[in-house]
């Protein structure tokens, strides 16, 4: 139980270091302000000494070799996680970040690459943030043709069945949800141009091109 306790903090901290620098160079007091768990200087020190970060004198700080290795598989497992608390049960995407902290700690790296795969391998959270690579993803792409594209890439007549939708506009989500073009839908791309028109079930939509690249899809065939 000890290690659990003292290893949480360490990954809330790795976590809050690595989504800080996807913005640019990271400094130790936005670390405090931005980690789920409770820092301190002494913490962080502890942690250079562990050779996971290293802590600049102009008080930047940045993850080392062996620091980025453990966070780049913590933000994957969390960004997974969001993945599939959206698209497989349904919750709403504001309510999936909470749920994805508590679901990260507790997934192996099988179980993560087997929800991965599920998932189709997807590239972007919910949030549109990317999601680090595994071996999973490498391995698909090299053996396979990849079976989730965005919707931009269908040909006239496929269908398909839609993975996840990547788009930071909240209210474009709602309204596509309304007309039913929710993860696992069926959709069929009847024209490219000169706008993309989708058949759901009985009812075809009209989009612009930047929605439909922000529409991932499982291809079906024609």
């Amino acid at each position: 139980m000890a290690t659990t306790t003292t290893a949480r903090p360490t990954e809330e901290i790795l976590e809050a270091i690595w989504t800080l620098g996807e913005q640019g160079a990271v400094d130790a007091d936005d670390v405090c302000r931005k980690s789920e768990a409770p820092v301190d200087r002494k913490l962080l020190i502890e942690m250079e000494s562990a050779g996971l970060i290293e802590l600049e004198s102009s008080g930047r700080v940045r993850l080392s070799h062996a620091g980025r290795k453990l966070a780049e598989g913590i933000i994957r497992r969390h960004r997974l996680a969001e993945r599939l608390i959206v698209d497989a049960l349904g919750v709403d995407v504001d309510e999936s970040e909470d749920a994805a902290c508590e679901f990260e700690h507790v997934l192996a790296e099988g179980i993560t690459s087997s929800i991965c795969t599920l998932l189709g391998h997807p590239r972007f959270c919910p949030h549109s943030r990317p999601i680090p690579e595994g071996d999973c993803c490498r391995q698909a792409r090299e053996e396979l043709k990849p079976i989730v594209v965005s919707c931009n890439q269908l040909e006239p007549g496929q269908t398909a069945r839609v993975a996840y939708l990547c788009t930071r506009e909240h209210s474009l989500m709602h309204k596509l949800s309304a007309l039913g073009i929710t993860p696992g839908a069926r959709i069929r791309l009847l024209q490219k141009w000169p706008s993309y028109v989708l058949q759901c079930d009985e009812t075809e939509i009209a989009v612009e091109e930047g929605l439909a690249r922000s529409m991932y899809v499982w291809q079906l065939g024609a």
